[in-house]
C-alpha cells in the first residue's frame, strides 16, 4: 500500500550548471538554453548538487513568479547505482497529507480531524495536528530527508538545523501536557533501507533527538518511491540507534 502525489505536468529535463545562494540554480535545457530555477531546499544537498548532474524541473506556469521553474529531482549515484532523488523539501508535507488521508501509517490512523500549520509552542506551527473525540491529540512534525553518505543509510540533517532542535523541544512540551508527539522523517531516496541521525553534522539536533525519544516522542521514518511522474511514500525503514 502506498500514498503519493503526481506532478501536475510532465517534468522538464535539464543539466545542472551550478547551485548558489542556497535557493537558486542555473540550469541548461536540452535545447541549450539556460535559465535560473528555484531550489526549494535550505540544506547542504551533499552529493546532490554536483555540476553536470541530470535534473528535472517543474514549471509553475505563473507569470507572477520571478523564477517559474522549481528543481524537483536529480539523478545521483549514492552508492547503489544511479537513482532519482527528490530534492524539493516542500513535497514532504504533501506526501504526508496523502498518506494520512489514505490511512497508510498505522501509528497515525483513526483520527477524524487533520489540521495543518497549527500554532503551538513558542512562535511555531506544527505541520499536522491530528484530533479525534476518543483519542489524545497528536502533534506531527515532518522532516524531509535526502542525505545518503553510506549506501542505503539515509541521514538527517544534512546541515545544522536550530529550528529542527527547537521543534523537538516543543514536542516534548506538548507530550508532557498529555498529547501525543510524533516526528516523521520522509526519505526521498528509494534505495534507503535504514535511517540515522547525522550527529557529526549537528550534535545539538542529535542530542535533542535522543532526549525527545527518551521522553516518549515517537520517531518514524518512511522511504519513498521516486518516478518522473510522481513520488509516493512506500514503506517504513528502521531507525538506527546513535
Amino acid at each position: 500500500m502506498c500514498a503519493g502525489m503526481r506532478f501536475a505536468s510532465p517534468l522538464i529535463p535539464a543539466t545542472l550548471a551550478r547551485r548558489y545562494k542556497r535557493f537558486l540554480a542555473d540550469v541548461v535545457f536540452e535545447s541549450g538554453d539556460m535559465t535560473t530555477a528555484h531550489v526549494a531546499n535550505p540544506g547542504a544537498m551533499t552529493g546532490l548538487d554536483r555540476p553536470f548532474s541530470r535534473i528535472w524541473l517543474s514549471n509553475s506556469g505563473s507569470a507572477m513568479r520571478k523564477f517559474p521553474y522549481t528543481w524537483e529531482l536529480v539523478e545521483a549515484d549514492l552508492g547503489s547505482g544511479p537513482e532519482l532523488v527528490g530534492v524539493n523539501t516542500a513535497q514532504a508535507n504533501l506526501l504526508v497529507a496523502d498518506a494520512l488521508a489514505a490511512g497508510l501509517i498505522p501509528e497515525l490512523r483513526l483520527y477524524s480531524s487533520i489540521r495543518r500549520e497549527v500554532k503551538y509552542g513558542e512562535n511555531s506551527r506544527v505541520d499536522f495536528l491530528l484530533e479525534s473525540p476518543t483519542r489524545r491529540p497528536c502533534y506531527l512534525e515532518v522532516k524531509n530527508v535526502h542525505l545518503m553518505r553510506t549506501p542505503r543509510l539515509a541521514e538527517f540533517p544534512d546541515s545544522v538545523t536550530d529550528r529542527g532542535a527547537k521543534h523537538l523541544d516543543e514536542l516534548m512540551a506538548v507530550l508532557a501536557g498529555g498529547a501525543r508527539a510524533v516526528v516523521l522523517f520522509v526519505v526521498q531516496i528509494a534505495s534507503a533501507e535504514r535511517f540515522a541521525v547525522a550527529a557529526d553534522i549537528d550534535p545539538a539536533f542529535a542530542a535533542a533527538f535522543e532526549r525527545a525519544r527518551a521522553k516518549g516522542v515517537r520517531m518514524l521514518a518512511w522511504r519513498c518511491n521516486i518516478e518522473l511522474d510522481g513520488i509516493e511514500i512506500a514503506a517504513p525503514v528502521p531507525i538506527m540507534r546513535s
